[in-house]
């Protein structure tokens, strides 16, 4: 049976950085919203990190991993970490739009994989948390587009599928904060900016190689990991990429 990687990218807390170059303290709701939407993604990211062996068991068919299961244990994941319930947050009905739009992307990516993930005799199906996060976001931004907008990106040298490449924005603060050694590691960044032609919310959200990441991006660097890729050589605690969400005005 061949096990898939099981990515549990280290979560870091989130902090927000308070100088003066960037985003007024009236916006801390979009700070709250841009958070709530990164926790929910790591959630079921890490739904579908605890349950590779479930997914990649060549012996079985029918696993039941639907997506409303998945739904449910990362909702579950995520009172855990937030200390609270989705439910008992209160958000407002944009805010709520955006988290049901969330919730119903990671339902829909999941259920539409079922019959890969249930294939019997078959073992690394390659339905690994990164992919899941990515088509999760694009199903989200389907949905949503008009009013926000999740990517999970890295540095260049680190990305893996063209679709996840850094913009502009994302690569000038990846390589001016992320990577700067004056960086708090597990500070995100936040600026208002034009984009798309429109008035915008940007957040920009660290995170970092866990143990269980190296697997497949440790050493030795270039050996081909599991998926077919050549390992980036990462240690613990290096920057393994950055979750970005964008919140038009």
């Amino acid at each position: 049976m061949h096990r898939g990687p099981r990515c549990a990218v280290i979560l870091a807390s989130i902090s927000v950085c308070t100088l003066a170059s960037l985003v007024a303290a009236d916006n801390n709701d979009d700070i709250a919203t841009g958070e709530r939407l990164a926790a929910f993604l790591r959630a079921g990211r890490s739904v579908i990190s605890n349950h590779q062996d479930l997914i990649n068991n060549a012996s079985i068919g029918k696993k039941d991993l639907t997506g409303q299961r998945v739904v449910t244990e990362a909702l579950q994941i995520y009172a855990g970490r937030q200390g609270k319930s989705a439910s008992e947050e209160h958000l407002s009905a944009q805010d709520q739009q955006l988290f049901d739009a969330q919730i119903e992307a990671l339902r829909e990516v999941v259920d539409e994989h079922q019959q890969e993930i249930d294939a019997k005799g078959v073992g690394f199906k390659g339905f690994i948390p990164a992919t899941f996060a990515r088509l999760v976001n694009e199903r989200f931004e389907e949905k949503v587009g008009d009013r926000a907008k999740m990517k999970v990106t890295a540095p260049e040298d680190l990305v893996r599928n063209r679709k996840a490449r850094p913009d502009a924005w994302e690569q000038r603060i990846i390589e001016s904060k992320f990577l700067s050694g004056e960086w708090t590691k597990g500070r995100s960044f936040v600026e208002e900016v034009q984009m798309d032609g429109r008035n915008s919310f940007r957040m920009l959200i660290p995170e970092y190689y866990s143990a269980s990441c190296l697997a497949c991006h440790g050493k030795p660097k270039g050996e081909i990991d599991i998926s077919g890729y050549p390992k980036e050589g990462g240690a613990e605690g290096d920057l393994a990429g950055a979750i970005s969400i964008t919140l038009f005005r």
